[in-house]
């Protein structure tokens, strides 16, 4: 007896057939001559340090320390030139906030708040080793009318791990506001006044700052004691790479 296929038999050959020649032309994607294969990214490595801030003075807190990675081609100031404006709000008013916003430093990190004389913080950075590079620091005294001491632009390349650097600082004064030491014009406890002041009325340059003055010595408007002066260098600090 002849048998017949039927159509629907015919139909299921026919598509088999089809799917073993396509099969059977394809290659391995590994052999594919169109795919790239991408390497994989270089891990990140980090690089870590340490700065620690210590108050050396007698009466004179610290407003919370700034401090900033950045390209070594950068300063936050230079003495004998004007401050900025962001150095002048933080030498006059212990405000960081406009030198945290400038977009050319790579990190930036802030203290937890005032160091009080005779007292250290102790604050971590760390960074992409391809951003390694230079640091800086500031930080006002704040009973004072504009003075501030920091690190500008100090080299963390040649640093290798646990090798640490220490210095101490002279406070530098920012040249824009008078050192009147009058009721009303400084922002520490010694008196409570305003801390920034657009109005510039002293020289206009920054440099090393002559020490306070107080009403003992001689100023009869000022709000300051002889336990308020302070002797260069007023604060050290120590930077440690730790990884």
């Amino acid at each position: 007896m002849m048998k017949f296929m039927t159509l629907s038999n015919k139909n299921k050959l026919i598509a088999l057939a089809t799917c073993a020649v396509l099969i059977s032309g394809c290659s391995d994607d590994d052999d594919d001559p169109m795919i790239v294969q991408e390497d994989a990214p270089a891990p990140v490595v980090m690089q870590t340090f340490d700065v620690t801030v210590t108050n050396l003075s007698a009466n004179q807190p610290l407003s919370p320390v700034f401090i900033a990675t950045h390209g070594a081609d950068q300063s936050l100031w230079m003495a004998g030139a004007p401050a900025s404006v962001a150095i002048e709000k933080l030498a006059e008013g212990g405000d960081s906030s406009d030198l945290t916003a400038i977009s050319s430093l790579t990190h930036t990190v802030n203290g937890n708040g005032p160091i009080m004389p005779g007292m250290s913080e102790t604050l971590t950075l760390s960074i992409n080793e391809a951003d390694v590079a230079s640091i800086s620091l500031a930080t006002m005294l704040v009973n004072t009318n504009d003075a501030f001491a920091g690190v500008n632009n100090y080299d963390l390349t040649t640093m290798a791990v646990d090798d640490s650097s220490m210095m101490t600082l002279w406070v530098y004064d920012a040249g824009t506001e008078a050192n009147s030491e009058a009721k009303g014009s400084m922002p520490g406890p010694a008196d409570g006044g305003e801390g920034y002041n657009s109005v510039r009325d002293d020289v206009d340059f920054i440099h090393v700052h002559p020490g306070v003055i107080s009403m003992y010595d001689g100023l009869a408007d000022s709000v300051l004691t002889p336990s308020h002066r302070f002797d260069n260098p007023a604060i050290s600090v120590k930077i440690t790479r730790a990884q």
